[in-house]
C-alpha cells in the first residue's frame, strides 16, 4: 500500500534497493454523488464526466499535453488509456495515464496531473474522487491523494511528478480551479511549478 498524501505533501519515488522506477501510472477514480429522489428529478445524481490530463513542463514552459483528445505525447512516453464519460464506483481507476519515465525527454522535469469536469458539473456532485500513482511494472501503489470536500469548482490541480537531481518525487497539490479543459487550468498550474 502506498503513502496517503495530504495537500502539499511530497514523497520520493526512488525504490529502496532497486534503483529507480521506469514507468508509472496515474490513476483517477470518482463517482457521482448520491442524491435523494427529488434531486434526481431535478437532474442531480447522474453520470459525471471528469477528464484526466497530464501537462509536461520543461521548467515553467508547457511542452506537451496528454488528454482525452490527444492520447499520446509527441514522443510516445506518456499515454492516456482512454476517456471515461461516467465515472465508476470510486474504488478503481476510471481513467489512467501511463508515463514511461525512462523515455521522457531530458528537458521534461515536471508532469502536472489535472482533472476537470468537461460538462461543467461542479465537484459538489462528485464523491470518492482520488488520484494514485502506481508502479506500472509491479502494480504496487506508491502514493494516493484524495479529493475531499467537493466544492463549487470544475477543475482540480491534483498532483505533480517532478525530477530533481535525477530523482522523481510526487507532490499532492489538491488545488481547486475553474475550467472545462486543461487549457483553462494552465494559469492555476503556474504557481505550483
Amino acid at each position: 500500500m502506498g503513502v496517503n498524501l495530504s495537500k502539499g505533501q511530497a514523497v520520493s519515488l526512488v525504490k529502496s534497493g532497486s534503483g529507480g522506477l521506469s514507468a508509472v501510472r496515474m490513476g483517477l477514480g470518482w463517482q457521482a454523488a448520491r442524491r435523494g429522489f427529488f434531486s434526481k428529478m431535478l437532474g442531480g445524481g447522474g453520470d459525471i464526466d471528469l477528464d484526466a490530463s497530464a501537462v509536461l513542463y520543461a521548467g515553467t514552459e508547457s511542452r506537451d499535453v496528454v488528454f482525452f483528445q490527444k492520447l499520446t505525447s509527441d514522443d510516445g512516453s506518456v499515454i492516456h488509456t482512454g476517456d471515461n464519460l461516467t465515472g465508476g464506483a470510486g474504488q478503481e481507476d476510471d481513467e489512467s495515464i501511463v508515463v514511461d519515465l525512462a523515455r521522457l525527454p531530458d528537458d521534461i522535469d515536471t508532469i502536472v496531473f489535472t482533472v476537470n469536469s468537461f460538462t461543467g458539473q461542479t465537484f459538489t456532485e462528485v464523491e470518492n474522487a482520488f488520484c494514485r500513482l502506481v508502479d506500472e511494472n509491479t502494480g504496487e501503489e506508491l502514493a494516493r491523494c484524495t479529493l475531499a470536500g467537493g466544492g463549487a469548482y470544475t477543475g482540480q490541480i491534483m498532483a505533480k511528478v517532478s525530477r530533481r537531481d535525477g530523482e522523481w518525487r510526487m507532490t499532492a497539490i489538491g488545488e481547486p480551479a475553474s475550467g472545462r479543459t486543461f487549457q483553462d487550468l494552465l494559469p492555476s498550474i503556474a504557481p505550483h511549478l
